[in-house]
């Protein structure tokens, strides 16, 4: 409904938080609730920009446990590429536990994606703008074209930012030829947007058009920098006894203490078998 009528936020009181458990009421479970709940999630993430939240949302879609292919895991490893490739600038690996539906059946109807991430590979927005124009079609019919052309703005962003490790100044006219943007213009809005977002440190000298990079001003000794500090390690020790707790959880799960030591059903304290007698 939150992405029906476009009105996100309310949906964040139900996303950010750290499933741990699953409800199976009547011992009724349907995967398909799980896998929507972390798809929706992602869409909703990434509309808001929030792209590492996002990316997170859908990689759990797409390493789901499964033997068939889903088409909502389809769906959502064409935007966990093209949100890698807006955050990260590449596609990176997925993690070792993947099942191996996504390599056979996923991975080869998902190949204009894959076309993109070679053509971003290359830093030259002229050759992913040609896969964008090839496989427009693909991209409109999946409703993926606004985050296939955020892909573009990102290179444009990433190619900027490597320029920042090379120059300590730089006209406008430099940098839109170096990145290949169509002016000075358009380089001045890239750079702007950049230090407003804090993507990058930089003034610009409207006189002479020259673009002058910065070091990091922020020298983590502020007030406001230890409140921070301080937030993320109490999410760090909160995240440290959660996993204890659910360590100690797995470590007298019948089903495990079965596949690690090698046991049968009426070997297991507990099991329905020991009950029987």
């Amino acid at each position: 409904m939150c992405l029906l009528s476009k009105n996100l936020k309310p949906a964040l009181q139900f996303m950010n938080v750290d499933i741990t458990d699953i409800s199976k009421e009547g011992d009724h479970y349907d995967a398909k609730d799980f896998l929507s709940y972390y798809y929706y999630g992602g869409m909703i993430y990434t509309a808001l920009k929030q792209f590492e939240r996002a990316l997170y949302f859908l990689e759990i879609v797409i390493t789901c446990p499964s033997m068939a292919v889903s088409h909502i895991m389809l769906e959502a490893y064409k935007k966990f590429i093209l949100v890698a490739l807006i955050l990260h600038g590449k596609l990176p690996a997925l993690p070792k536990y993947t099942s191996q539906v996504v390599a056979r059946y996923i991975k080869p109807v998902c190949q204009p994606y894959h076309d993109l991430v070679t053509g971003y590979s290359t830093n030259n927005p002229e050759e992913l703008q040609k896969v964008i124009d090839k496989h427009q079609e693909t991209f409109m019919r999946d409703t993926n074209i606004g985050l296939v052309k955020q892909c573009l703005t990102s290179l444009y962003k990433k190619n900027i930012q490597r320029l920042t490790k090379t120059f300590l100044t730089l006209s406008l006219t430099d940098m839109a030829n170096r990145v290949k943007l169509s002016g000075p213009k358009e380089a001045e809005k890239y750079v702007l947007h950049m230090i407003e977002d804090g993507e990058i440190y930089a003034t610009i000298n409207q006189k002479d058009g020259m673009v002058r990079f910065q070091d990091n001003p922020e020298k983590y000794n502020s007030s406001r920098m230890l409140l921070q500090l301080d937030l993320e390690l109490q999410k760090c020790i909160q995240l440290d006894s959660k996993l204890r707790e659910m360590d100690n959880e797995i470590a007298v799960n019948p089903q495990y203490v079965q596949k690690s030591s090698g046991l049968h059903d009426d070997d297991i304290p507990g099991s329905s078998k020991m009950q029987s007698y």
